[in-house]
């Protein structure tokens, strides 16, 4: 496949929808059906794919669509070519790379939040302005 994926941290169902021209419906369809499709969800709850997530929808399309596997046939594909680590394995960039997550998700969160203060604040004019009128 020749398409260079974005070099971002966080992609929403949209773009990933347009990138693998795979329907969103779809999608949240295979989040259903394989477990190694774990998107994060913000404090929103919208689904934010990471880079891996994108890669492995668009291996998944590649054997549904053209190699002709079934939903379970690609499900057993998918368990042997990557199968589950153990816990007590957790490599150190692992840690990491879920600290990074937890952290971004807390920055768009705290992002929400002063959207939500700065509306406060609006709407508290707004209030005080309307009151002030005959």
């Amino acid at each position: 496949m020749d398409f260079q994926i974005p070099d971002k941290l966080y992609f929403k169902i949209g773009e990933v929808s347009k990138f693998t021209d795979v329907k969103s419906h779809v999608l949240r369809y295979w989040e259903t059906e394989f477990s190694a499709i774990r998107p994060n969800k913000s404090r929103s709850n919208q689904r934010l794919y990471r880079k891996q997530d994108v890669e492995l929808i668009l291996y998944l399309k590649d054997l549904l669509y053209n190699q002709g596997f079934t939903i379970a046939g690609a499900r057993k594909k998918l368990r042997e070519k990557s199968p589950q680590p153990a816990t007590e394995h957790v490599t150190t960039t692992s840690v990491v790379d879920a600290e990074n997550d937890q952290m971004t998700l807390q920055l768009a969160g705290a992002i929400d939040l002063q959207l939500l203060d700065e509306l406060r604040q609006d709407i508290l004019s707004l209030k005080a302005s309307l009151k002030e009128m005959p």
